[in-house]
């Protein structure tokens, strides 16, 4: 069987450039701003909100703007979530007197389990992760609400439009963004829909794009911000949303009252591999459930959409959601590097806020607080800059770095820094570690564990066993390409892959011959196959393959720019628009 280079809807990452990316930025259309901000997340709608706080409090005029690659506010937006308020509490102090807010199911009973095949063992809910004082919520919801509110206070908000590149100045510095054009076809050529992108300028950029940010990671990389800090480490969090059967409520102790929360940790996943559940019950007669992988797992064999289907058909999980309806399905990446391995915060002219740079508190199972507070000091930062009466780009404002290692954050983050690497001892000794990190030391180890990048932690598949996964019921368990029509996710057919390959030959070469194609099972979206045609003869000596890549199932989880044991994947952003439109996960 001879190989051939990958096709499909591959691409080297220097071939189908739209024509436009290499225009001199003097001949693009152009929109100038105090402050750039990219993402509409928490984090960067915290960003803005707290910018023009802190203009009307000094009767001053800064232009905001945001930019978010999704269709609308919250499409992109994926969490459990159990929300803590504290950030919140801070940026819009009396947000509980409104009417309108989406924090409607304070958080009730906590539940932690270890699970057998069979069996559901009840034990102490670590401490990190009592959740009382916290709410169960969309996070979407709470995107778009917060939005609102950026937007009533002069917040210029632009949905669909993707930056593409930061935009560099003559000094090194950034300046800004460019956004995407759109209209280039498959092959680079600019079609009949072909409009420009524009470019952005901003005397500030805040970075707030989430999880492996593609912007963040091409920064980090230029000014070596991750230099002095340990490797960033990822999970896949897998999620979907149903609806509660009538007459089902209370199965199994679990789901009898809005609030309930249940954790579990063991099955599916062996000793080894790092990862748990979440079941979260919702008002309105919802249960978000979720399932996590640690990136860092060593078997290419594993498929962690494949062991979340699976870990419904657990006895405990079945019971909850028997009769009830699956209504969305979405994945996303997370981090967990945690404490050391926050990069570098600040470059001239911009900064790195919320999962851009890494603030997940990992132990307690949240971000969204530490994200909000990452950019409200950013916006405070940035605020003094701009009162000092900045006239252009290129400072770089050192101080955000300093309020954040002062902040709560840090303090936070810094307590459980060893609890996710410990894990790498096992599940067992991590449990025992944990708990006298915890309990005894409470934190204050004298000492900090390392990171390895996860796509190290890989066994060739010739020391990793197959995994025989059960078929999905369509009950419980749903084959990927039924579930992934529940996520809403659409891209434009005729564009350049935002999936490249560096060297296309290595997908179907050496990381097919040496890990089995693991990018086929670690994307949540079926976005990798591997296609084997027949030659003119039949025979099989005659037979090519080749790695298709099904660009427009994309969820933009960035599991496979993450998890790629050869790092050949590239992530970059599709047109603006494209990718889930998730309502209320």
């Amino acid at each position: 069987m001879e190989q051939g280079l990958a096709t499909g809807a591959s691409a080297n990452v220097d071939e189908a450039v739209a024509e436009g990316d290499s225009l001199d930025a003097s001949q693009r259309e152009s929109m100038e701003f105090d402050v750039v901000i990219v993402g509409g997340g928490p984090a960067g709608l915290s960003a803005a909100i707290r910018l023009k706080q802190l203009a009307q409090d000094a009767a001053k005029d800064v232009s905001v703007c945001l930019l978010e690659k999704g269709s609308s506010i919250g499409a992109h937006i994926l969490s459990g979530a159990v929300f803590e308020p504290r950030a919140l509490d801070e940026l819009l102090p009396n947000w509980r007197a409104t009417l309108d807010h989406p924090l409607a199911t304070p958080a009730n009973r906590d539940r932690f389990c270890y699970l057998t095949a069979r069996r559901a063992i009840r034990l102490p809910t670590p401490p990190y992760m009592h959740n009382r004082g916290n709410f169960i919520i969309s996070l979407g919801s709470l995107c778009r609400w917060l939005a609102a509110k950026a937007e009533s206070m002069g917040v210029e908000i632009f949905p669909g439009f993707a930056a593409a590149q930061p935009h560099i100045e003559k000094d090194g510095s950034v300046g800004g963004v460019i956004t995407g054009d759109m209209g280039i076809g498959k092959d680079g050529a600019r079609t009949a829909n072909y409009q420009q992108g524009i470019l952005l300028r901003g005397k500030q950029t805040i970075f707030a794009e989430g999880c492996r940010g593609s912007l963040g990671k091409q920064l980090i990389a230029r000014f070596g911000l991750a230099k002095d800090s340990q490797p960033q480490t990822y999970g896949i969090g897998l999620k979907e949303l149903w609806e509660i059967g009538q007459g089902q409520d209370g199965r199994n102790g679990f789901g009898h009252r809005d609030g309930d929360i249940l954790h579990t940790i063991g099955w599916p996943l062996d000793s080894k591999t790092y990862g748990g559940s979440f079941l979260y019950r919702l008002q309105a007669g919802m249960i978000s459930i979720g399932f996590v992988v640690g990136l860092d797992y060593a078997n290419p064999y594993l498929s962690p959409y494949k062991e979340f289907q699976r870990f419904k058909q657990h006895p405990l999980i079945a019971g909850i959601l028997s009769g009830s309806k699956r209504i969305s399905y979405g994945a996303r990446a997370l981090n967990e590097g945690g404490y050391q391995s926050i990069p570098r915060l600040h470059f001239r002219g911009g900064l790195l806020v919320g999962c851009d740079a890494g603030f997940m508190n990992v132990a307690k199972i949240k971000g969204s607080h530490t994200a909000m507070k990452s950019g409200m000091l950013a916006a405070e930062e940035v605020f003094e800059f701009l009162a000092s009466g900045a006239t252009s780009s290129g400072f770089e404002v050192v101080s955000y770095g300093e309020k954040v290692r002062k902040s709560w954050i840090v303090k936070e983050l810094r307590l459980v820094r060893n609890i996710r690497p410990s894990f790498r001892l096992g599940l067992w000794l991590a449990l025992l570690y944990s708990a006298i990190d915890c309990y005894i030391f409470r934190g204050r180890t004298p000492w900090t564990l390392r990171h390895r990048p996860d796509h190290k932690h890989l066994t060739e598949k010739s020391r990793a066993k197959k995994i025989d996964y059960p078929q999905a019921d369509g009950k419980l368990s749903f084959d990927l390409l039924t579930n992934l029509s529940f996520s809403g996710v659409y891209h434009e057919e005729n564009q350049p892959a935002h999936l490249r390959l560096k060297n296309p030959s290595l997908a179907i070469g050496e990381v097919a011959e040496r890990y089995a194609s693991p990018e086929t099972r670690y994307c949540p979206a079926n976005v990798y196959e591997i296609i084997e045609e027949q030659g003119e003869s039949g025979a099989a000596a005659d037979a090519t393959i080749r790695l298709q890549i099904n660009a427009q199932n994309c969820l933009h989880c960035k599991t496979c720019d993450i998890k790629d044991p050869l790092q050949n994947i590239d992530w970059i952003t599709p047109e603006g628009g494209g990718g889930p439109n998730y309502e209320s996960m």
